[in-house]
């Protein structure tokens, strides 16, 4: 059959045990996910998110998902390299969200935004 014996041996058990329902294709998801942050880990990334960036000698002043990717796996919070999804997954388990950095420069000139609308040549 070109496969190997165990893979015909569980086929037969599950055969008995569900009978035709078995030769359904089913999902390929795992069927346990691990987290990737867990106990002290967990309570590291989230101090670690609460500190600038520029304390690990990067030169952002806010911290990105990739950044915070980047600087997890080198502080050894994350034993190897994880996604930005993942570090927003985790926060999501801890009932934070993730926002963008948004732009709060303003300036005191009374004509700030009539200049800031003219294109410059």
């Amino acid at each position: 059959m070109g496969c190997d014996g165990q893979t015909i041996r569980n086929a037969i058990h599950a055969f008995n045990e569900r009978g035709l329902e078995c030769l359904k294709e089913g999902s390929s998801r795992p069927h346990t996910i691990h987290a990737a942050f867990q106990g002290e880990r967990l309570e590291k990334l989230r101090a670690m998110l609460h500190t600038s960036p520029r304390a690990f000698d990067k030169p952002a002043s806010l911290c990105t998902l990739e950044l915070a990717t980047e600087v997890s796996f080198e502080q050894g919070i994350s034993p190897e390299r994880v996604t930005g999804e993942t570090i927003r997954a985790t926060l999501a388990r801890l009932n934070v969200h993730w926002q963008r950095a948004k732009n709060w420069i303003t300036s005191p000139d009374p004509e700030y935004d009539r200049k800031e609308a003219c294109p410059t040549g």
